[in-house]
């Protein structure tokens, strides 16, 4: 779908990869409905953007299926229509093994990643549906595929969304709106900040993709329709590895990921 005329809602667009793709989307000079938890994220994005009349602001929690329910007549009153939705919130577990995670983390990373992705879908494919072309686009993770000791249940949900991005991909090819899986890897982000996540130790060692970068790549692969793009270089070589031998990927990552877990 080429991106220039659209109306593209974007969540987490208040900080790091959300915030790059609404800021390289306007760029591309298409209109963005910018969602976030926080209002002051969303406050430095539109100071980012400059003036623009393309850019409107919605702060609210993904979470809450009520609200979410009711924000796409919110971005139609803005707008006037809606082409594109890239589900991007997230957030991360404490580094923490399986054992030593209480349960109400573990259910909040699940409402976040995988039910604030199923609420924002449910909300808004009957729109794209209407559309002449539309695109979804749901941010899953490398370790979505690769599991990353301290963050199994963060990797269980982002599997989740994985899945269902392939299945949704399936689903609608007979529609006007096509799917993107993202899969990124290790991002300069500040999610762990937002997620409330202290991190002490090293972490994989690997390259540090830049969310600038991360947003063209995305919407590089969006423009073309993309069934799948890999975000960074350990995205794409632990993607590779793990086809080959997913015993030795694992034990890669988790060698890597000791200094975290203590």
């Amino acid at each position: 779908m080429r991106l220039k005329g659209k109306v593209v809602v974007v969540t987490g667009a208040g900080s790091g990869l959300g915030q790059a793709l609404a800021l390289e989307l306007l760029r591309r000079r298409a209109r963005v409905a910018a969602v976030d938890l926080r209002p002051e994220g969303l406050e430095e994005t539109r100071e980012k953007a400059g003036p623009s009349e393309g850019l409107s602001l919605h702060a609210l929690d993904i979470t809450q299926e009520e609200r979410v329910r009711a924000l796409p007549e919110e971005v139609l009153r803005a707008h006037g229509q809606v082409d594109g939705l890239i589900n991007n919130a997230g957030i991360i577990q404490p580094f923490k093994r399986f054992q030593e995670l209480d349960l109400p983390s573990m259910e909040r990373v699940f409402r976040v990643n995988f039910w604030g992705t199923v609420y924002m879908t449910k909300a808004f494919l009957p729109h794209l549906l209407r559309r002449p072309v539309a695109h979804l686009v749901n941010v899953s993770s490398m370790g979505g595929f690769l599991p990353v000791p301290g963050q199994a249940v963060y990797g269980a949900s982002k599997a989740a969304v994985k899945l269902l991005t392939e299945a949704l991909w399936a689903e609608l090819q007979d529609t006007p709106v096509r799917v993107t899986l993202a899969l990124p890897g290790a991002m300069r982000t500040g999610i762990a900040q937002h997620s409330g996540v202290e991190v002490k130790g090293a972490g994989t060692g690997g390259p540090i993709l830049e969310p600038e970068r991360a947003a063209q790549l995305l919407l590089d692969a969006v423009e073309k329709d993309r069934f799948r793009v890999l975000l960074g270089q350990d995205a794409r070589a632990m993607d590779l590895l793990y086809r080959l031998s997913p015993l030795r990927a694992v034990r890669l990552i988790q060698s890597r990921m000791r200094g975290l877990l203590g």
